[in-house]
Formats: C-alpha cells, structure tokens, sequence
C-alpha cells in the first residue's frame, strides 16, 4: 500500500470542519486530523501544503470541452475589443493558414456592434474567396461573410426556418449573422466536418486546461453522436486528463429515432470500463438565450412586443421526449434560460416522475437565469438540481446592454436566484458553460459571493439577497456536482474512505477578499483518485 501525506497547511473537508493533516492510500482518503498525523511515519510521500488550502478537487456541472479546444486552435477572437480587431485577428489566421478550405472560430462579443448585429461585409474586407464562420461568445449565433452564405446557398430569397433567424438589411438581403439552430446549421452544414483527429485534439487539450484550474469532472453539455467517436478514441488512448459524462442531444426533428443512437453510445462508452468516461445523460436545448430574443419568456420581450422567444421544442414534444429518455434510465439535462423555458423544463421534470414512477433521477436545468417566484419551490419538490454559472450572475457589458433592454426593470431583478434557491432547499451545483464564460472556478467563487464585476460594481452587489457564503459556493463546486453526477458517496467531500480527488491552492481563499482570489490564487497542484494529474510531470 502506498501511502501520501498532506500536512502544514488548512485542509477544507466539506463537512463544516477544518484540519492541518490528510492521508492518502490506493486512490482513497485514509485519514484526516490527528489520525492522519498519526500515520506521518508510514508515509512513503508527503506533500508540504506551504501554508496553502487542501479542498476537494473542483467539478463543472456544464461546460463544451469540444468548443473550448477549437476556440484556442483557432482563429483567437476571444478577447478583441473591437469589430476591427477581430477581422485583423482573421485576415492574419487565414494568411498563415492557406490550407484550410473553411474558417470556422469563436467566439466574438456580441455587445461589439450595435443590438448585436456583425455584417458580413466585414469579414469580406479580409477574407473575400473563402468561407469564414464566427461563433459568438453565446454559440446560439454566427457571423459570416459572403462566401460562406454563398457556399451554403443562402441568398435574399431563403426564408427564416422554424427554429432560427437571418438577420437582414433594410432591403431583405442577409446581413450575416444567424440566430438558433436551424439558421446557424443551415451555414455551418455547408462546412466539412471536423476530423475525428481534430477532436480528439481539442479534448485532450480542453481536459488538460480543467486539470490545470483544479478540476476532475466535468459534464459535456452538448454531445453529437459523431463526438462520440472521438471520446472513445481519446478514452482508449489515456488522451482524457479529467472525467467526463457526456451528455448527447436530443434533436426535436429525430429524438425517436436517436433513442437507439443512445442507447448504443451508452454501451459502447460503458464497454471502455474506463471511469473517466461516462455517457449517462441528455442534453435538452428548452429555449435560446435573452440576447437575441429567443428565450422563451411567459410575457413578451420589453423592447419588442410581438415575441414571446423561440421555444426549441414543441411543449407536448418535449414532454414525451423526456420521459423516453428518462424510461432507459437516462438522466435529463436542460438548458433554459427565460422563465417560460425554466417553467416548460420543471413540467417536463414533473410529467415524467407522473407517466415513468418514483426513482433517483436527479434531473438537471442548467442557466435557471430569469425565473418566476411561483417555480422557485418546484425545484426541491421535484428533486430538480440547479446548475447555475456563477460568472454570468453580476453586470457587465452583455447585460447592461442586451439583457436589460429585453426584459426591463422588474424581470431584470430576477435573474440567477442563487441564494433564493439555496434558502428554497433546492440542490445547486455550479458549471461554467466554458468556452462561454470563463472555466477556472476560482473565477465563479468571488461572483457567487459578492455579485459584483470586476470593477467591484455595484457596491454591496447586484441583487445582494442572492449572494452566498464561501462554503457555500465551495459546494456548489465540489459536493454540489459530486451530486449531479450521483457520485457523492465517492467524491466531493474529504473524509475517510472517499476518493482522492483533491486540489491544492497556494493561499487560503476562505480568508481572502473576495476580489482577489482569481487573480492571486495559484492552483499548485490537483489529484484524481490519488494520482497527480497536475503538474502532470510531478510525482510526490
């Protein structure tokens, strides 16, 4: 039995206690305390915390893996400031890169031009002769240029489809930029599909960032059924440096005839007997986001009466779709954002446990951002666990520019109920919707605490009822997603018995301002089942 110490630091155990001591043996927590300490002779490692924080390592309850790693293969958009720096950022990738048929990026910031509206134009300036295609931050819209509309067919006379938008000019022509599915398939469906390779790459270098940030599972919220190949094969090839639990779409046009695709994804993924690889969920898109008016509200948008949103699913579709799905003992994964979505997902939740019976199911509504009071206590009643991300819970540019004008003043005031649906005894766990928003949870923990940008506005917070404590927060990030991923008695907590999946923090950040910890917190080294995952290169 080999055997690891972890002493001269605070180690957080979950449990409302705090020791100076920890033992490790064969994956799994031995002892903590005075019995850890107790056990220093025997050890064959110890692992000097300097004064640091030794916490249960973290977890994203939802996030896209896939996207984040061709986000930063290529063209780097993220963080322009401005229409003209993006289209520079493109004009050299493409330069450098002559081999590439199409070029496919992400994400731009909406808020960049007026009401979120990119002209293809634009990007014409730079890359005339080939196809170019942006993703915005959101991945609910695309900007494109010309060539790309033309490779996929699309001129003044194509009409908007049922589940998507083309925004136009004044004289009907296509403008270039594409809101929901069907809009944005219709120009990505033209791109060749990435190569199993590719993806593969893109995982192993999304997993290797999470376990840099202190994190060992993480809950792929949108998984095609063509990903799946490169999973195994990333799986089969010890690519995969964190866990992680798929969860595959559904499609409105064809979840019937996906539930055998499921079903055999499931298996084959089960097949691998590899623990960081599951497939034990569906990803159900309820609605769109409240950016560009495609959020299913229950009244209609503030700067726009004559809509309601963009449900993705016929109501009636997506009930019975769900209890499909939940009867081959699935566990469903909702993405909703506007209260009517929010409400929609909760009836989904409720007519399953009527038509298929009690059992564990533990269903998910992921982003819960604009909810009405009368659904807050469905949650706990219906054993719905909340995944919410922390960041998007606090004023910046997205909000104060988009989301306000949408919904104005009094829905703007119930957005991301954290601390509401804590107080409601319902079960939070935290995600970051990654390449969205930021992944590293030292980033979500001071927002969930203090509802303040990183101005540190507005003073005393934004919404300050809905602020949580630190542990609390913690959680939300380690026990909170344990049990999301029904992992609880395995992890999320230190205790005896539990697996060592742990992460180390140069600095007590229980005793930091807030404001600080993301930008002077180091992440010094993180474990899963024992083994050091990061740095990878170091072994105790």
């Amino acid at each position: 039995m080999s055997r690891t110490l972890f002493r001269n630091g605070t180690i957080w155990t979950g449990t409302g206690a705090a020791v100076t001591a920890l033992t490790i043996a064969d994956g799994r927590i031995e002892a903590v305390g005075a019995e850890a300490l107790a056990r220093a002779g025997a050890a064959d490692r110890v692992v000097d915390l300097e004064g640091g924080l030794l916490l249960p390592a973290f977890g994203d309850g939802h996030c896209h893996p896939d996207h984040a790693g061709f986000e930063a293969m290529g063209p780097r958009i993220r963080d322009r400031g401005s229409v003209d720096e993006i289209v520079e950022e493109v004009r050299r990738y493409a330069l450098a890169h002559p081999e590439d048929e199409w070029i496919i990026g992400a994400s731009y910031d909406s808020t960049l031009a007026p009401g979120g509206l990119f002209d293809a134009r634009w990007l014409d300036a730079a890359v005339p002769d080939r196809p170019v295609v942006l993703r915005a931050w959101d991945y609910h819209t695309v900007w494109c240029n010309t060539e790309a509309m033309r490779r996929a067919g699309l001129d003044a006379s194509t009409p908007d489809p049922a589940r998507g938008r083309f925004a136009r000019r004044a004289d009907g022509g296509l403008l270039g930029t594409m809101y929901e599915w069907d809009a944005v398939d219709a120009v990505l469906g033209a791109a060749p599909a990435r190569t199993t390779e590719d993806l593969v790459r893109a995982l192993r270098l999304a997993t290797e960032t999470y376990a840099a940030a202190g994190v060992t599972w993480i809950q792929d919220a949108w998984v095609e059924h063509a990903t799946v190949d490169a999973y195994v094969e990333a799986a089969r090839r010890g690519l995969l440096a964190t866990r992680v639990n798929l969860g595959l779409r559904a499609d409105p046009g064809r979840w019937r005839d996906q539930l055998a695709e499921f079903a055999a994804d499931r298996d084959r993924v089960r097949a691998l007997g590899d623990d960081r690889l599951t497939a034990n969920t569906v990803k159900f898109f309820v609605d769109g986001i409240l950016e560009n008016r495609t959020a299913a509200l229950l009244a209609p948008y503030a700067d726009d009466p004559c809509t309601r949103g963009m449900p993705v699913w016929p109501y009636e579709e997506l009930l019975e779709a769900f209890a499909a799905v939940d009867a081959m003992g699935l566990q469903g994964h909702l993405h909703a954002i506007g209260d009517a979505g929010v409400r929609s997902a909760l009836d989904a939740v409720e007519h399953v446990a009527r038509v298929n019976g009690p059992r564990d199911r533990r269903p998910v509504i992921a982003h819960v951002q604009l909810l009405d009071e009368a659904d807050l206590p469905r949650f706990a009643r219906l054993g719905v666990i909340a995944n919410i991300q922390p960041l998007w819970a606090r004023t910046d540019a997205a909000m104060s520019e988009l989301t306000f004008p949408r919904i104005g003043p009094e829905r703007a005031g119930r957005q991301y109920l954290i601390g509401s649906l804590l107080r409601a005894g319902a079960a939070v766990a935290f995600g970051s919707d990654w390449p969205v928003t930021d992944h590293r949870p030292l980033a979500g923990l001071p927002v969930a605490v203090t509802r303040e940008n990183t101005e540190r506005e507005p003073a005393g917070g934004w919404l300050p009822e809905e602020r949580v404590g630190f542990d609390d927060a913690l959680s939300a990030y380690t026990a909170g997603v344990a049990r999301q991923a029904f992992a609880e008695e395995e992890r999320g907590l230190l205790v005896p018995g539990m697996v060592a999946d742990l992460v180390w923090l140069d600095v007590d950040i229980r005793r930091m301002d807030p404001h600080d910890v993301a930008l002077r917190t180091a992440v010094r080294g993180t474990w899963m089942a024992g083994t050091r995952i990061h740095p990878p290169s170091r072994q105790e």
